[in-house]
């Protein structure tokens, strides 16, 4: 379940994306342009302790791009390579956003949904101290044949940062599609995604080593 407050935040996660995105090997919309967000989902982190969101974005008339984010209340210890910015949330306070691929918690949280079909976060929204149910944007589902034991995913070995982005997490190796629509010519265990009417694209792929 991933709880949502009403907010204020500064700077906002689209704001923080309009600076870094240009610097992104794999992005291909306008640079300095505004970032507008087309859909998203998140993922639960078990522990309870670090928002995974996935942003897609398009940048100008670019292509959409997908954007996995997490957020910390403290720094991730040697994740500086991956960080995006901080902002200032009205209620949860100073928050770390780190471009997901580098961090442990999204990589395992990833190959749940794709191995074992673990789903999206339900979302729910506190309102004058109640919990309003709040339907996604978009719905992502599993495509493949799933396994019985999903293996634990501890620390990043290794982020390779093209497109897609291959994360390599001890037994587990993660493609995450950064520009939607392309040909990756990746098969086997993938998370496809539809938002909109669009018909199901493919969001991010798994194997076990």
């Amino acid at each position: 379940m991933a709880l949502l407050h009403r907010a204020e935040i500064r700077p906002t996660k689209l704001e923080l994306l309009a600076t870094w995105l240009p610097g992104r090997p794999w992005f291909r919309g306008a640079d300095g342009g505004a970032v507008e967000r087309v859909a998203a989902y998140r993922f639960d982190d078990p522990a309870g302790a670090v928002g995974i969101e996935t942003l897609l974005v398009r940048a100008g008339a670019g292509p959409v791009h997908q954007v996995p984010l997490t957020y910390r209340g403290v720094p991730l210890d040697g994740a500086e390579a991956w960080l995006v910015g901080t902002c200032e949330h009205s209620v949860l306070g100073r928050r770390w956003v780190y471009d997901a691929c580098g961090d442990p918690v999204y990589a395992a949280a990833l190959a749940r949904a794709i191995l074992a079909d673990g789903g999206q976060a339900e979302e729910y929204v506190e309102v004058d101290g109640r919990r309003e149910h709040r339907a996604p944007s978009m719905a992502v589902a599993a495509d493949g044949p799933r396994t019985a034991d999903v293996p634990a995913v501890g620390p990043v070995d290794r982020v390779e940062d093209g497109d897609p982005t291959r994360i390599v997490a001890g037994p587990v190796e993660l493609a995450v599609v950064r520009c939607l629509g392309a040909d990756t010519g990746l098969t086997g265990h993938r998370l496809t995604g539809t938002w909109a009417g669009r018909p199901a694209l493919p969001l991010a792929y798994a194997t076990l080593r």
